[in-house]
C-alpha cells in the first residue's frame, strides 16, 4: 500500500509501503481504510488476471529480445579479417544470433511470436534463419552452407586421409537480418502498447510499464 509523502530533503513525493502482515498495528480507523483499498485492488487485479499473466510473457520475450539486438549490433560490425580467430568469432556471434532469434520465436507458454505477424516480405528469410539454426547450427544434420569433402591418396604403402571442410558464413550477418530484427522488435513493442492499454480501460486506472527505452529504429 502507498500514498504520497513529501522527502523534506528535496520536496519531490516519494512513497512509504506497508505489508498487509502489519495492518494490525494501525489504529482501527486506519486498518478499516487500508483493509478497504487492499480488497479493492485484489478484485482489480482479479478482473484482469489473464492480461498479468501475458504481460508476464511479454517481459521475457522483451529480455530475450534486448539479447538479440545486442547480438545483431555485435555481429553487423564483425569486420572481415583472413585469419582463424576473426571466422571463430564469427561463427560465435553467427550461432549466438540465430540460437536467441529461434529461442524468442518459439518462446514457451505462449511467449513467442507468429511468422505471420511478419511483413510478407520477410517471412521467407525467416524460414532461412530456421533452418540455418536447425540444420548447422543446432544439429549436425545437411545444410547447402557446409562442404564437407575426403580426399584420399596412396603413397608408399600407405593410404593418407586429407579432410576438406568449407563453411559459408554472412559476414556481419545477411542484409535482410536487420530489418528482421526490427520488424521482431516492433511486433513485441506493439503488443506491449495494446496490453497496457487494455489493462487501462478494464480497470479504469492508468498503467505504466517501468522499462528502458526503446530502440531508436523500432517500428
Amino acid at each position: 500500500m502507498a500514498n504520497d509523502v513529501t522527502d523534506a530533503a528535496d520536496e519531490e513525493p516519494g512513497y512509504y509501503s506497508l505489508s498487509e502482515e502489519h495492518f494490525h498495528l494501525l489504529p482501527k480507523e486506519l486498518r478499516s481504510q487500508f483493509e478497504a483499498m487492499a480488497a479493492d485492488g485484489r478484485t482489480i487485479l482479479d478482473s484482469v488476471e489473464k492480461e498479468l499473466d501475458r504481460l508476464t510473457k511479454i517481459s521475457t520475450s522483451m529480455a530475450t529480445l534486448a539479447s538479440l539486438r545486442y547480438i545483431y549490433d555485435r555481429l553487423s560490425k564483425h569486420q572481415f579479417s583472413p585469419d582463424e580467430e576473426w571466422m571463430l568469432e564469427l561463427d560465435m556471434l553467427t550461432t549466438a544470433f540465430l540460437v536467441t532469434y529461434v529461442r524468442l520465436h518459439q518462446g514457451k507458454a505462449g511467449s513467442g511470436f507468429d511468422r505471420s505477424h511478419l511483413p510478407e516480405h520477410l517471412r521467407a528469410k525467416h524460414d532461412e534463419v530456421l533452418e540455418l539454426r536447425n540444420k548447422r547450427f543446432a544439429h549436425t544434420d545437411f545444410h547447402p552452407s557446409v562442404r564437407n569433402m575426403m580426399e584420399i591418396s596412396f603413397k608408399d604403402g600407405v593410404f593418407i586421409a586429407a579432410p576438406s571442410l568449407s563453411l559459408g558464413y554472412f559476414v556481419g550477418g545477411a542484409t535482410e537480418w536487420k530489418e528482421l530484427v526490427e520488424s521482431v522488435e516492433a511486433i513485441y513493442y506493439d503488443q506491449k502498447e495494446k496490453l497496457m492499454a487494455r489493462l487501462t480501460h478494464k480497470t479504469a486506472y492508468q498503467w505504466k510499464l517501468i522499462e528502458g527505452p526503446p530502440p531508436d529504429d523500432a517500428g
